[in-house]
């Protein structure tokens, strides 16, 4: 029987199956951090459970931390409580922690991958939805709540109902202009963000075949944001390149050995998928998004839409926005460059190219914040810094940041923020703030212009 992908790495964890009903999913790697393991090891201690395998869980502090003066104690309440217990549990249940100030502590999907501890062939699970980041390596991987944390932690399996399969296809050749952020946004906004509901994705073509492992990362990412349980990149030579070398990859014979039942993985000729998506390379440019929905997006040369629709209308009155207009040469006063959707070294690389000799404007507070230590010491070694810093942006310390209002870092009401997060919903920068979802070059553009420009016609 010819086999998916998603097919071939799900079969190979089911440890049982309930005819008619769910798997029980082994689970290869469990990631969790400060916000939604406190409740899961409540239980635990509640319960009289013990950890079953510690050694195959990663923890790290992210969502909730400070991106200034982490040598500090943390100043806010809650955050110093979050971030205390998940350093009391781990010292408790014997789980390995990155916390602030280690040299691997960073983003939960930032430092999987950079670490090795992603490969292909996984399962991985964390209580953060955007887990789907580390699909990009051809692994399962998806966000779940925190009574699954708990089942997790005691059994290292999952009882889940295996989802629909989809291939959305994107071939040809992209705009040079044109980064994976703008790929993914475009194919949200064809589909929407209830396209994928109760399916995984998998995503192929030529495009995905090109792109780097970090662009994969980025895509994969933003595979929920269409109501897909997780999104899946076949692994090939520029993931074993990516691979191997890094702490916690195989070495020698076994990795060797690892690869060439990673080459077994992608999908067999002829196989058959539940719902299928084709897309030209030719027609994207870069895109932003003018709602409050990630689907809600446009080119940047594109006017926004018009629509009857009463959720439409609500979106546009939030965002202050008129249906017909143009976000081109629209004033902001916010950007922010970071989050596990794009703030790798590629991510950087390209701002830095873009801001390179410029001047940030006067008008606009701008962020730069890195997803780990180890980039922020990247971006150092490279002289990025350098050139952020003389553009008169803010280069801050790594964790989510203004990815969502949960830290210092939020967006003031009414605020528009040129973001490349990987969510403009209302409030998720802060109360009142209004996200526009876009590429790092895009972001970088309208720091240095104080205004929305499309990059592609300069």
């Amino acid at each position: 029987m010819k086999k998916t992908l998603f097919d071939k790495v799900w079969d190979s964890h089911i440890v049982s199956s309930i005819e008619n009903g769910p798997d029980i999913l082994y689970i290869d790697k469990h990631l969790i951090h400060e916000v939604t393991s406190p409740q899961a090891f409540n239980v635990l201690e509640e319960k009289g459970i013990k950890l079953f395998r510690p050694d195959q869980i990663v923890a790290t502090a992210d969502h909730n931390v400070p991106t200034e003066d982490q040598h500090l104690p943390i100043q806010d309440a809650l955050s110093r409580k979050q971030v205390s217990q998940l350093t009391e549990n781990c010292e408790k249940y014997g789980v390995n922690l990155y916390g602030l100030g280690h040299p691997y502590q960073g983003i939960v999907h930032v430092i999987g991958p950079e670490l090795g501890v992603t490969q292909p062939g996984m399962t991985i699970v964390c209580g953060d939805s955007h887990t789907s980041t580390h699909g990009a390596f051809g692994t399962i991987a998806f966000g779940i709540g925190t009574s699954q944390v708990a089942q997790v932690f005691a059994s290292q399996c999952l009882l889940v109902n295996k989802p629909k399969s989809m291939r959305v296809t994107v071939s040809g050749d992209l705009h040079p202009d044109v980064q994976p952020k703008d790929v993914i946004l475009y194919v949200i906004s064809k589909l929407g963000t209830d396209a994928g509901t109760g399916h995984f994705v998998e995503f192929a073509g030529s495009v995905f075949e090109n792109m780097s492992m970090e662009g994969r990362m980025t895509v994969c990412n933003m595979s929920i944001e269409m109501g897909a349980r997780g999104g899946m990149i076949a692994p090939d030579q520029t993931t074993f390149d990516y691979v191997s070398g890094r702490e916690f990859a195989p070495k020698g014979d076994e990795l060797e050995r690892k690869i060439a039942h990673w080459k077994t993985l992608p999908t067999d000729e002829g196989a058959s998928f539940d719902t299928e998506f084709a897309f030209d390379a030719a027609d994207i440019r870069p895109m932003i998004t003018y709602g409050t929905n990630p689907g809600m997006g446009i080119k940047i040369s594109d006017n926004i839409p018009s629509s009857e629709d009463a959720s439409f209308q609500k979106a546009l009155n939030y965002m202050g926005l008129q249906a017909g207009s143009k976000l081109l040469d629209m004033e902001i006063s916010h950007v922010f460059i970071g989050s596990c959707t794009n703030s790798r070294i590629e991510d950087f690389r390209a701002a830095a190219q873009y801001i390179k000799g410029k001047q940030k404007s006067a008008s606009v507070s701008a962020l730069i914040v890195p997803g780990s230590q180890q980039v922020a010491k990247q971006i150092v070694a490279e002289g990025l810094d350098k050139v952020f810093e003389a553009a008169g942006f803010k280069l801050r310390q790594p964790g989510c940041s203004a990815c969502l209002a949960m830290n210092d870092d939020k967006i003031p009401a009414g605020a528009y923020c040129v973001s490349t997060s990987n969510r403009n919903f209302e409030g998720r920068q802060g109360q009142g703030a209004r996200t526009l979802l876009a590429s790092p070059v895009t972001a970088a553009a309208a720091a240095i212009a104080g205004k929305i420009v499309d990059v592609s016609a300069n």
